[in-house]
Parts: structure tokens; C-alpha cells; sequence
């Protein structure tokens, strides 16, 4: 039994190390227009996020309507390279639903008694109130510092005994952008200025989940099924 367990625990260090150097590749790899590789994965983001509204040009302010801050979405994906665009893409892939879902949600009035023409008329700068593609990016780097952090450890212990894979960190994304988005709401901020904040103190809520040595962070969607409810 002790060489069994000292065999996973091997695995498990090993798989751990292999990811955050998988991770970390990923993250410095900066996003290429000229790469049809990485065009075709942004392409595929739209077509996940927007199947309805075709894109009408590469470069377009259309990319506001998911969230980027301008009419190219490569300068976006500076701070956390190629791992961003991937994050987004597995989301908006393996849970389509519930990424749509986000999506409309974080560009609704927070108010619903008002309509949309009363809204506009009184000029409330206030809607649930985030940029859906800036916010994934942030949360990768948020998933990103748990992982090189090692507070993700024993996370995917409990969910990856034989070793963690760059798809169960994807996961754990999924289920941090999840999570996000319901705290923020339930945080209710005045607007978009209050971001750093409210990151910060999710950011402390996942870190003292992942104290508990049994904690696995358990996602209710699809693109997460394989994590373990505990």
C-alpha cells in the first residue's frame, strides 16, 4: 500500500509540475493575426459566443458585443497570452449554454423593471455590468496564480489522482468564470470600477475552500462533469 500511494503522490508532483510548465508555455505564447491557427480559435470564440450574428469583418467593432475592448480582440490577450484565448474557447465550447448564458447576463440592466427604451432614457450607467471576454481573461490569471501558487494542489488530488492535464485546469476556469459571475451579482456593485475589489474578495473566498485537504471544486455544468462532487 505505501509503495501504491508513494507512486500516486510521485504521479501527482510530476503531473503538477508538467502542468504549470504547460500552463506557463501557453501563457507566453502572444497572440498572432498572422497565425491561421490562432485566427480560426478567436473565429471559433464568436461562433460559440454569437452563432446567430454573423461577423461582419475581422477587425470590428462587433467584438465589443463579447466583451473585448476594441475592433481587435489580439491586444486584449496580451497579459495572459495564448492561455486566455484558450480558457475562453473551451468555455464557450464545452459549455455553450452556460457561457451564453454569462454572456447576456453580464450585458443586462441590473434593474429589470425598467425596458430597455426607459433604461437608455434615464441614462443609468449600471448593468450587471461586465465585459464578458476582459473578465475571462482576468480569470485566467486568477486560475493561473492558483496553479503556480501550488493553492490548487490538493484540488486536483481530489479530482486527478493520476495527474492533472491542461483540461482540468480548463475546468477549473469553467467553474471560476461560474462562480464569478454569480458573486458578482450577489456582491451587487455600483458599476465596473469596482472590479479589483470584488475579484479580490473571490479570490479569498476559492483560497479558503482550497484549504480544506478534501476540497474539490465541484462545477454544475457540463464542460466539468468528471470533477468530483464532494
Amino acid at each position: 500500500r505505501l509503495g501504491v500511494s508513494l507512486q500516486a503522490c510521485l504521479l501527482q508532483i510530476v503531473g503538477y509540475r508538467n502542468l504549470i510548465a504547460e500552463v506557463e508555455k501557453l501563457r507566453r505564447e502572444p497572440y498572432d493575426s498572422e497565425n491561421p491557427q490562432h485566427e480560426e480559435m478567436l473565429l471559433k470564440l464568436w461562433k460559440c459566443l454569437k452563432p446567430n450574428s454573423p461577423l461582419k469583418a475581422r477587425i470590428s467593432k462587433q467584438w465589443c458585443e463579447i466583451g473585448f475592448q476594441g475592433d481587435d480582440p489580439k491586444t486584449d490577450f496580451r497579459g495572459m497570452g495564448l492561455l486566455g484565448l484558450y480558457n475562453l474557447v473551451y468555455f464557450a465550447e464545452q459549455d455553450t449554454e452556460v457561457a451564453q448564458q454569462v454572456l447576456s447576463d453580464s450585458l443586462q440592466p441590473k434593474y429589470s423593471q425598467f425596458s430597455k427604451v426607459e433604461w437608455e432614457k434615464k441614462k443609468f450607467d449600471k448593468a450587471i455590468g461586465y465585459s464578458f471576454a476582459i473578465v475571462g481573461i482576468n480569470i485566467t490569471d486568477l486560475a493561473y496564480n492558483l496553479l503556480v501558487s501550488g493553492a490548487l494542489k490538493t484540488h486536483f488530488y481530489n479530482v486527478a489522482p493520476e495527474a492533472p492535464t491542461l483540461t482540468h485546469f480548463q475546468q477549473t476556469f469553467c467553474y471560476l468564470m461560474h462562480e464569478f459571475h454569480k458573486f458578482w451579482i450577489e456582491e451587487d456593485p455600483l458599476d465596473i470600477m469596482e472590479f479589483n475589489r470584488v475579484r479580490e474578495k473571490f479570490h479569498k473566498r476559492i483560497l479558503k475552500q482550497l484549504q480544506n485537504p478534501e476540497m474539490a471544486l465541484c462545477p454544475h455544468f457540463a464542460a466539468s462533469e468528471s470533477l468530483i462532487n464532494m
